[in-house]
């Protein structure tokens, strides 16, 4: 049975909408990142790069949500676009986008916006702004087609709802004014039952829901090499 490394978060969300979508039987195995389980030696055997989602499916291990994604997909042979080079080339590469560019500068923007000391004014501009640019690119895709590649759903599709999900708080404002399709996008994927399902997956475990120093320390451990503030 599939063994899934999961963490109520948007990159896990992706992978659990698949696993529900194609009713694969899979154990779910919780990775509670804010008490540091990800540093886990036996967690990191599976992912070194030591972030949720992680996949081990007989011999085979993969980590990174987007990789996941595809290799389900592949193995399956479920929620791909037609096995045409126009329309592999299409999932491929907005796909990647999600993959460097949508989680990378939403997740920078959570973190300069709700986590980072002052002074952040600089940082935050930059992530916003870039949020706010590969976000209007995924609003604009969808202005004139149902979903990202077309007429099918997709993994790309899933990978951008995992994201989607969380907008408001990246963002930090109502969005949806500007991000119209992109709501559409997610009301349509929220209404699945599968979404429902894998939604409730952060119900069933007790995952740490406070950012204290524990906390800080697990997810932010660069920030033990700064120096101390004067006077401490």
């Amino acid at each position: 049975m599939i063994k899934f490394y999961y963490h109520p978060s948007p990159n896990p969300a992706k992978v659990a909408l698949f696993l529900e979508e194609a009713a694969l039987p899979y154990e779910v195995v919780p990775v509670d990142t804010r008490r540091g389980e990800q540093h886990d030696p036996a967690f990191l055997a599976i992912n070194p790069n030591a972030k949720t989602p992680a996949l081990v499916d007989g011999d085979a291990v993969v980590f990174d949500s987007n990789a996941i994604l595809l290799y389900l997909a592949e193995k399956t042979g479920l929620f791909l676009p037609q096995n045409t080079p126009a329309a592999r080339a299409a999932m491929h590469s907005w796909l990647m986008f999600v993959a460097t560019g949508i989680g990378p500068y939403s997740g920078q923007s959570v973190h300069f916006r709700h986590v980072a000391p002052e002074p952040k004014t600089y940082a935050l501009n930059r992530y916003d702004f870039e949020a706010w640019r590969h976000w209007k690119l995924i609003d604009d895709r969808l202005a004139d087609r149902a979903w990202m590649l077309g007429d099918d759903y997709t993994i790309v599709d899933m990978a951008v709802w995992g994201w989607a999900r969380v907008v408001p708080y990246v963002l930090g404002t109502d969005p949806w004014e500007q991000l119209p399709h992109v709501k559409r996008l997610l009301d349509t994927i929220n209404a699945r039952p599968a979404a429902q399902r894998a939604e409730a997956l952060k119900t069933q475990h007790a995952f740490k829901a406070v950012v204290d120093d524990e906390a800080r320390r697990a997810l932010f451990p660069q920030n033990s090499r700064l120096p101390a503030a004067p006077g401490v």
